[in-house]
């Protein structure tokens, strides 16, 4: 039984397979703690940032937007002086500003669920043939929410960054047909089916 790739990868990325990874999140302070950890994930492995997320979560306050907007160069400073944090201003930086982004975001909107949502109508996405392993690092829909979000001022939002954040937060399902997960969130979550190449840049195969 196909299980996305993810049986032979670490114990905690299973569980975060099994636990979380696409399935629909509705909660805006997740929203947030999915995007810092793909912020902080660029240029290194997913298993890396997997295994610091504790860590991640106690240098930005449990992932409170509000208090994170608010930090200044003492909390750059001790963010970076924490035990086994990723060193990179550049990137802390960019979460604070994405915080601040994403306060004018739920201001705006009401929440930034609402606001992200609403580019699928509220519905899960499934696009032919991504459940047979035919799945692209980004589309026309992280296109466009890319290019919306850095309008709007954020950092690190390129178009494969905002496709995994789709991805893991339900609103591109993703996983195998044949992996249980894929069952569970058609079961339970509403759902919308599109072509593969109604999205632009998008290979055939």
């Amino acid at each position: 039984m196909s299980y996305c790739n993810w049986e032979h990868t670490s114990e905690v990325n299973r569980k975060y397979h099994d636990t979380e990874w696409g399935i629909p999140v509705r909660d805006d302070k997740k929203q947030f703690e999915y995007l810092m950890m793909e912020v902080m994930q660029c240029g290194l492995n997913w298993d890396l940032i997997i295994n610091k997320r504790d860590v991640l979560n106690q240098c930005f306050d449990d992932c409170d937007y509000d208090k994170i907007a608010a930090y200044d160069d003492d909390d750059i400073k001790r963010i970076l002086n924490t035990p086994k944090m990723i060193k990179s201003p550049r990137k802390i930086a960019a979460i604070i500003n994405n915080a601040k982004c994403f306060q004018q975001i739920c201001k705006e909107f009401g929440s930034f669920c609402n606001y992200l949502w609403g580019f699928s109508d509220g519905k899960t996405i499934i696009y032919e043939k991504h459940g047979e392993g035919f799945i692209p690092v980004s589309n026309g829909l992280s296109d466009k929410i890319s290019k919306d979000l850095k309008k709007r001022g954020f950092k690190y939002m390129g178009t494969i960054v905002i496709y995994s954040h789709l991805q893991a937060c339900g609103i591109i399902n993703d996983h195998d047909k044949n992996c249980p997960r894929y069952q569970y969130i058609l079961q339970n979550y509403p759902t919308l089916c599109r072509p593969r190449f109604s999205e632009k840049k998008v290979c055939k195969f």
